[in-house]
């Protein structure tokens, strides 16, 4: 990416990037490998209405694990939800956020960033007693397991009122508001109140654009034109606004709030605190593994495993890591 506009004379700046955004895309030395453009975080969205009749304060959402479980037991207590909540994309959210969450390491060589002799290292204490947790509530009856992979189940069970607490993209704020008949509030991730650091930041999701070697120069101006097209602060704004994905300059970031977009939505914003809520660490910048893609079915499946009481969950968290490492070193092979 850095190459492409480099040669083609296009504007082109890394600072004008979210740091959190750049971390995930850049080398070691912090060139610019692609062009990053649909950017999202999970963040909590949760029904107001449903707080106020279980007698909670829906302009305070919990900030922490312990709240949540607490929160959720009042609003089933209360008869207001069936279900206190759930969560979409399980590894996304409750593995590769939540350890970012915590500035605790997936991984060694910063992540999978330092080289392809990365190995997962996530089986510690934090993630075994999150999975247990999470088992446990289900068992209590104040969490849902929606499935595995995107947890297909889990937004309509917030759109249905089953469940009065979702987790879930960002970018999924535009389908909540069509798809919600009650008044949606929006708040961060949760942490642990006894892990110090926490919270750190958010990682994003989504998908970035590549250019490939073997074109022509035309070709190339085209892309670099597109690519400089699409980093002007008012196609950015717009995007975000329209969508929930980040604006991933901070230009865009500070036109919509000159546009009066995050008074007139509320919670709109709380992507963005919580990607630049602290400087990246080699913990929380990203990830880069190879093979993640069927890794992440792997550590699914093996969540799954938990919340049917088949594991524990450090078993299934050392499962994880020891089925992810065998595909990391294919990759390895594969591409030495």
């Amino acid at each position: 990416m850095y190459e492409l506009m480099e040669a083609h004379g296009r504007a082109f700046d890394n600072d004008a990037f979210l740091p959190a955004v750049v971390g995930y895309y850049t080398d070691t030395n912090g060139n610019m490998l692609s062009f990053p453009f649909n950017s999202s975080t999970p963040i909590m969205y949760y029904n107001r209405d449903m707080f106020e009749e279980a007698g909670l304060d829906p302009e305070q959402p919990p900030e922490t694990w312990e709240e949540v479980a607490d929160f959720s037991r009042q609003i089933v207590e209360s008869g207001a939800a069936r279900c206190g909540f759930t969560t979409s994309w399980p590894s996304w959210v409750m593995l590769e956020n939540f350890s970012a969450w915590h500035n605790v390491p997936l991984g060694t060589l910063e992540n999978g960033f330092g080289g392809m002799e990365t190995e997962f290292t996530f089986n510690n204490e934090l993630v075994a007693r999150h999975w247990d947790n999470l088992h446990d509530w289900q068992e209590e009856g104040v969490f849902k397991w929606g499935g595995p992979g995107s947890g297909p189940d889990s937004e309509p069970m917030f759109y249905s009122q089953d469940c009065a607490i979702f987790f879930g993209s960002s970018a999924s704020r535009a389908d909540v508001a069509a798809n919600s008949e009650f008044e949606v509030g929006f708040g961060m991730q949760p942490y642990y109140a006894d892990v110090d650091g926490a919270p750190q930041n958010s990682i994003i999701g989504g998908a970035t654009l590549w250019a490939l070697q073997g074109h022509s120069d035309d070709e190339y101006e085209a892309v670099a034109a597109f690519f400089e097209y699409l980093s002007q602060p008012e196609v950015q704004a717009q995007w975000h606004q329209q969508t929930g994905y980040l604006p991933i300059t901070q230009a865009a970031w500070d036109l919509s709030k000159e546009q009066g977009y995050y008074e007139e939505n509320p919670g709109a914003d709380i992507s963005l605190k919580q990607m630049t809520l602290n400087e990246p660490t080699e913990n929380s910048k990203g990830l880069r593994f190879g093979n993640f893609v069927q890794i992440r079915d792997i550590i699914s499946e093996e969540m799954e495993a938990v919340m049917t009481g088949a594991k524990s969950g450090q078993e299934a968290a050392d499962d994880a890591v020891a089925r992810g490492n065998d595909l990391l070193r294919d990759f390895e092979a594969a591409n030495q």
